[in-house]
């Protein structure tokens, strides 16, 4: 027994060497064979002049082919009207999402019925006929202080307008005009529940658009902070559930809405506390430039919004007649400042950027002409509030918390501060504009840690989920306004600059340049890309994305025609690869011409066009969609009209003709 046992022992101490010398002669030759492709790797690098750290920041960005990113950014699009959706880390430009601007690869504001979004819910004559805005400030929707991936809204600056994008389709379905002025800048931001959209107005006008001469500015001229009622169950804005809160003709900027700690409450920066009116031509008054940044302090405005929603459901408020004859709940000045609704705290020269910490408990407000990131307490500020603690009011009766019992501190951190977002770490990152850096700064000690330069004059900056209740950290963006030397000269208008800030580890590291080319983009938000659920197709063949259900003019195959009613006639349509049916369709000079083009693949990589020349059509049809067209057939003659999106080997023959008869 004991011979067997030692036998056993050396037949194991036997495999077990075997095994070892496998699994190590496996690696070796792996190494062998791993190192040519390394040293090509590495002759690539030596080649371009890459350093190691350069090397190190593309292995964070690159995404093989088919490999998604963790995170998509939601971009404004600035000038160009729309968003730009983005990939992070990639940066890899995924889509323009069609907004207040036409976009013709969507087909955005070419089909009637987006026609119809795009002209706007309570837009007068002048706003519905927009072909271009100035979009500021994404806000995705949230639930208890998180994003929830449901909506994005968006603002319109130059025209205060707002809009809802749906999140399933990534297409815009509600644009709303603001009856009581033209400007806004801070909008979109939402309350932790989505429960309103908040659109602060930007340059003081007479309410509801009406005339008055600057002489009468004080007297006259009011802002205004919406609080649109957002229906989540709709998908839609209520603007007869909605209110404004009236306030004084300082100019109001940016907003956020409390959480947690601080729910409840809006805050909302604001300049020019001199109410400056300008430079008529050969007056001696100052540019307002000059005028409007005269004083050291500004007004942080403090709405208590769910007061403000328990007054207006009172019956307390006053119905103004705005913009186009459109009516509209207004919380008036007198009321807002004598029930506390609206607060003041003065808030450092110039300021651009308020936005509140993940628990709550902290404002954080940037001041353009300071060199602080300025932070407050709600903790102080509803004390106050609560005792009457006023050191007095201003000239409209508005109460004003003493500076020095509302702020908890002040970081040093450079010249122009503007906006602030957080990680899961307990940093704070702000933009400082006229240093050009970003700041890295801790909450609660409130000491400065480390500052990164950027490329060049950051504005608006965002992080990984950086403005809810649960921070991710991992990524930083600088939106730089200009980069200037950073890309090729494509003329004297550059590019702005994106760039990718790695915040993961002790030190920020700049990794990647990303240059934007269309419009001046204001503020992002970067959410989990695992929290959107969109879909690839329609969830029904004969889909209207517009309200989101199944369309009563849909076509299925075999049921397609025409019909004439008097001087309309009604195309039922069905688009499938590689034909429309009809193809030929005849009318006569004059008439009204309506069709429903019913795209019935299932596929997702079956989208089709409808191209018709000399028309102004162009139309995107997803897979289940139904696209409508509606125009005037005016002039007699042959129309070509073809498949604009490439569908297959026999996309070219996807086409027809539109005859129209002239009149006998």
């Amino acid at each position: 027994m004991g011979r067997i046992k030692t036998k056993l022992k050396r037949n194991l101490f036997g495999l077990t060497l075997f095994f070892v010398g496998v699994i190590f002669g496996s690696l070796f030759i792996s190494n062998i064979v791993a190192q040519g492709p390394f040293d090509k790797a590495l002759e690539i690098a030596k080649a371009r002049g890459l350093s190691p750290e350069a090397v190190e920041n593309a292995l964070k960005t690159y995404h093989p082919t088919g490999v998604k990113d963790e995170y998509i950014m939601f971009s404004s699009g600035g000038h160009s009207g729309q968003v730009i959706v983005i990939g992070i880390p990639s940066m890899r430009i995924l889509k323009y999402i069609g907004v207040f601007t036409p976009e013709p690869w969507q087909g955005w504001g070419f089909d009637a019925e987006n026609k119809k979004v795009l002209q706007g819910t309570y837009c007068d004559e002048l706003r519905a006929k927009l072909t271009w805005a100035d979009t500021h400030h994404p806000a995705l929707s949230e639930t208890n202080g998180d994003y929830d991936g449901q909506y994005l809204f968006i603002g319109d600056k130059a025209n205060s307008r707002l809009a809802v994008i749906d999140l399933r389709d990534f297409e815009t379905k509600q644009v709303v005009c603001n009856p009581l002025g033209y400007s806004n800048h801070g909008a979109a931001f939402v309350t932790p529940n989505s429960e309103y959209i908040i659109e602060p107005s930007q340059y003081a006008v007479p309410q509801g658009g009406k005339y008055a001469p600057l002489s009468e500015y004080a007297e006259k001229y009011r802002g205004y902070i919406t609080f649109w009622y957002f229906d989540r169950k709709q998908g839609r804005i209520v603007p007869e559930k909605s209110f404004a809160v009236e306030v004084p003709p300082y100019w109001q900027d940016l907003c956020d809405a409390g959480k947690l700690a601080s729910y409840g409450y809006a805050f909302c920066n604001s300049f020019n506390s001199e109410m400056a009116t300008g430079k008529p031509v050969g007056s001696p008054n100052p540019f307002f430039e000059i005028g409007a940044s005269q004083n050291d302090m500004d007004y942080l405005h403090i709405v208590n919004w769910k007061k403000a929603e328990e007054l207006v459901a009172k019956g307390n408020f006053k119905e103004v007649v705005g913009i186009g004859g459109f009516k509209f709940k207004v919380i008036p000045l007198e009321i807002a400042a004598k029930e506390r609704i609206l607060v003041f705290t003065p808030e450092p020269k110039s300021p651009h950027g308020v936005d509140v910490s993940p628990d709550g408990k902290w404002i954080v407000v940037g001041g353009k002409l300071d060199t602080h990131a300025t932070v407050y307490s709600i903790e102080k500020i509803k004390k106050a509030i609560e005792q009457g603690d006023f050191a007095g009011k201003d000239r409209f009766g508005v109460p004003i918390i003493d500076f020095k019992k509302s702020v908890e501190a002040q970081v040093p951190i450079g010249l122009g501060p503007l906006h602030t977002v957080f990680d899961n770490r307990g940093f704070a990152y702000t933009s400082v504009f006229i240093e050009s850096v970003v700041a890295k700064w801790q909450v609660g000690t409130w000491k400065l840690v480390e500052k990164l330069p950027v490329h060049y004059n950051i504005g608006h900056i965002a992080a990984a989920e950086g403005d809810t209740v649960s921070p991710d950290g991992k990524w930083v963006v600088a939106l730089n306004k200009w980069s200037i030397d950073r890309f090729a000269t494509v003329g004297p208008l550059h590019p702005q600059n994106f760039q990718l800030i790695d915040i993961s580890g002790d030190k920020m590291k700049l990794v990647y340049d990303m240059p934007i080319p269309l419009g001046e983009p204001h503020y992002a938000q970067i959410i989990k890309a695992d929290k959107l659920k969109p879909w690839t197709v329609y969830p029904e063949v004969g889909w209207d994305p517009v309200v989101q259900k199944k369309s009563p003019y849909g076509t299925e195959l075999g049921k397609e025609r025409i019909e004439r009613k008097g001087n309309t006639v009604y195309v039922y349509a069905t688009a499938i690869r590689s034909h429309f049916t009809p193809e030929i369709i005849e009318v006569n000079e004059g008439d009204r011409v309506v069709m429903y083009i019913t795209n019935v693949e299932r596929a997702r990589d079956a989208t089709h066009g409808f191209a018709l020349g000399g028309y102004n059509i162009n139309l995107s049809i997803e897979p289940g969609e139904v696209g409508v067209v509606e125009f005037v057939a005016s002039k007699p003659g042959v129309f070509p009209f073809y498949c604009s999106e490439f569908c297959s080997a026999l996309h070219l023959e996807m086409a027809g003709y539109l005859i129209v008869k002239p009149k006998k």
